[in-house]
């Protein structure tokens, strides 16, 4: 009988040994996530999230300004969920990278389909990827983490209607409760059916044949976000801010052209909330016309309700061209008409931060200066060993 997939990964997770590269992932994915982390704590939902344990009050803090990284493969927000469960139980940067790994390769197992269903990935692997991180961070054998995985299986859910409110923060939180709920109950002896992860991923719609591990241990690497929204946005506003200077009262039309694809999550066409605006495609223009650079005070209520905002947004047209199967399929066209006619153009096919086009030393240490202001240098100083213990004394909500 062939191994059982939960099987299979546990026992790759328990034998990972990192490479340098997988180190420096791991060092990056911690201070992106912590500064996040920090930024979310001043976000008007974070009071919301003292209802949740520690691990699913960090997790969710490091969604609720849709700031976190992403694994574009499997269109999921690894360091969100793997950062907090890893911390959570005194993991370090294997533990990490472990949890990693498997919410990776089981991502990317359940497939572009799996997501395009309206599944919010994120949960669906991410809670048997919080069962990983926290196994190991406990040091629990092979056979244990694999129980721990298929015990989480009944809580990997989560849906992309959420998109927009304070649910799909709270649902990154609920998926890394499961994952550490699972492993304790896994070390204190509770017994499970292995083969319940290959039910699971065959009723919503993935590949159990498509998740065995390889190398590195985050394939594809992980998409760093430079402006506080949804991944899907991150092309538009980058393509918007090389358009260059607008006078904007003579805008006419804005026609945007891009794969049906990069357009899955951008849900809300015409938002009235900082959080609807974050799934944007029409907000998340407008924003960039005027802000040149959006940030966080960007996707507040007030700002999506700008009169000038309000005017952009209804002049954006969009054309979806067919097909695709990841957020940055392609490439986006962005044509701003202006009252005399002239068109202000531009195309752009990765934004910066795309893993094959990797922020710079800069723009991380703008990002961290812009969450976590005068505590910048303290954060940029943690390591694995030392970031929980700063979580816990200086929380961020």
């Amino acid at each position: 009988m062939r191994t059982a997939t939960a099987d299979a990964l546990a026992r790759w997770a328990t034998e990972l040994q990192p490479t340098e590269k997988d180190l420096a992932l791991a060092r990056r994915s911690l201070l992106d996530t912590v500064a996040v982390m920090y930024a979310g704590g001043a976000d008007p939902r974070a009071p919301l999230l003292h209802q949740l344990s520690e691990p699913g009050r960090w997790a969710a803090l490091a969604h609720v300004l849709d700031y976190d990284d992403l694994h574009m493969p499997s269109t999921t927000h690894i360091s969100a969920v793997c950062v907090p469960a890893a911390l959570a139980e005194g993991g370090d940067e294997r533990a990490y990278l472990a949890g990693a790994g498997v919410m990776a390769r089981l991502g990317t197992a359940l497939g572009w389909q799996h997501y395009s269903l309206g599944w919010h990935a994120t949960c669906t692997a991410g809670a048997p990827a919080a069962a990983v991180a926290a196994s190991v961070a406990r040091g629990l054998d092979a056979e244990r983490t694999a129980v721990a995985i298929a015990l989480a299986i009944p809580a990997a859910g989560g849906v992309q209607r959420a998109f927009g409110t304070a649910a799909k923060a709270l649902q990154v939180g609920f998926a890394v409760e499961a994952g550490v709920r699972a492993t304790a109950l896994a070390e204190a002896g509770a017994t499970a059916d292995l083969r319940a992860l290959e039910q699971w991923m065959e009723l919503v719609g993935g590949d159990p044949e498509a998740s065995h591990p390889d190398s590195p241990a985050v394939p594809g690497g992980l998409a760093i976000k430079l402006y506080p929204c949804c991944y899907a946005l991150q092309r538009p506003i980058r393509a918007a801010a090389e358009l260059g200077p607008i006078d904007l009262p003579q805008v006419r039309k804005v026609r945007v052209k891009t794969p049906a694809a990069s357009l899955a999550p951008l849900i809300h066409q015409r938002p009235e909330t900082g959080l609807e605006g974050k799934f944007s495609l029409e907000y998340g223009i407008a924003a960039a016309l005027l802000d040149g650079r959006p940030g966080i005070a960007s996707f507040s209520d007030q700002a999506v309700q700008r009169p000038e905002a309000l005017r952009l947004v209804e002049l954006v047209q969009t054309v979806a061209t067919e097909g695709g199967d990841h957020l940055l399929i392609g490439e986006i066209e962005l044509v701003v008409t202006l009252e005399d006619g002239t068109d202000v153009r531009t195309t752009l096919a990765l934004p910066p931060g795309a893993p094959e086009r990797p922020p710079t030393e800069e723009e991380l240490r703008m990002k961290l200066e812009v969450c976590a202001g005068a505590e910048a240098d303290a954060l940029a100083a943690l390591g694995w060993e030392s970031a929980a213990a700063y979580l816990r004394a200086t929380p961020p909500a």
